[in-house]
């Protein structure tokens, strides 16, 4: 699957460069993942085309990805220091307040962006069914690349590039879209105690549902809104999901048991054998800078390769 989609790119590249004496060069959005990347999934019993899961920490600057194995389980391959991110732990409320989002958010393939501005990007899917249940505003929500944010989780090229093909992969395996868990910070008792005071403590503690679940079972709870709520690992009677309305009362609906999962030991996160490396600007405590990126890539068949136009994508506050 990854040397045909290779093939792809290389005709593609290829018209681009069609009638010209230039070497062919592969665009990011088609570099394929490093011989290096390639030996931590085999040693992490990974494959490249298997489902991933991704999380981040705004507090921590950290994005995590894990991959599933056959057990259905998802597992730890990397952590990845995020360079920049504007604004404040708390989530996006409006178009202009310099936030990058917090929330349970899905991309699939349509949102991922080959031709951003900012290198490489994929749109976080800001506003999701809670944020407009709350009339929250705001476009371009995206994980990108250049090291730069206005409301964004921005990379270094290189590691976007890395986080980028994953996906890539991960899309080509068959996985339809997958799960973003955007957090303000690793939501333990000890965290949620240490910010009880934030006007934003009862929202988080509907994060924390989520983030616990996965903690405990290694699996990406469902999650649906209703009442203007999260409600996590929940199943609906009578296939009421079809009808749910997020501002509407909550169907009925039970909570299925939950099978905890401890990880073997060689598949726990391991900093010293996964070490995080790039750069990190900002944390909670530090202001980022919004900045103006540039550098498109025009790779104009390759994005509609992923149902999208021509245009190089924005990063929005």
């Amino acid at each position: 699957m990854v040397l045909r989609f290779t093939a792809v790119g290389l005709v593609l590249a290829g018209a681009v460069l069609a009638g010209s004496c230039s070497q062919v060069e592969l665009s990011p959005a088609l570099q394929p993942l490093s011989q290096e990347t390639m030996t931590l999934l085999a040693k992490r019993g990974m494959t490249p085309s298997s489902p991933i899961f991704v999380r981040i920490f705004k507090e921590e600057s950290e994005l995590e990805i894990w991959k599933m194995r056959e057990d259905g389980r998802f597992y730890h391959f990397k952590t990845y220091p995020i360079c920049n991110w504007s604004g404040t732990l708390g989530p996006k409320l409006h178009q202009g307040d310099m936030q990058a989002p917090e929330g349970f958010y899905t991309v699939s393939a349509s949102q991922m962006n080959p031709n951003s501005q900012y290198h490489l990007a994929f749109n976080l899917g800001y506003p999701n069914a809670y944020d407009r249940a709350h009339g929250r505003t705001g476009e371009y929500l995206m994980v990108h690349g250049k090291c730069r944010s206005a409301g964004c989780y921005a990379m270094t090229d290189a590691l976007m590039e890395e986080i980028y093909a994953l996906a890539r992969e991960a899309f080509i395996g068959g996985q339809p879209s997958f799960e973003v868990h955007a957090f303000p910070f690793r939501m333990t008792d000890a965290n949620m105690q240490r910010h009880r005071a934030s006007p934003h403590y009862r929202f988080w503690s509907m994060l924390k549902e989520g983030y616990d679940h996965f903690e405990v079972t290694r699996q990406p709870p469902s999650v649906a809104v209703c009442e203007r709520r999260y409600v996590v690992n929940v199943r609906w009677s009578g296939g009421e999901l079809s009808r749910l309305n997020p501002k509407s009362l909550c169907p009925p609906f039970e909570r299925p048991p939950v099978v905890p999962f401890t990880p073997l030991e060689w598949t726990q996160r391991a900093s010293a054998e996964s070490p995080l490396v790039g750069t990190r600007m900002r944390s909670a405590t530090t202001r980022g800078e919004p900045g103006n990126g540039s550098g498109a890539f025009a790779q104009a068949k390759l994005g509609r390769m992923f149902g999208l136009g021509a245009s190089p994508g924005s990063m929005s506050d």
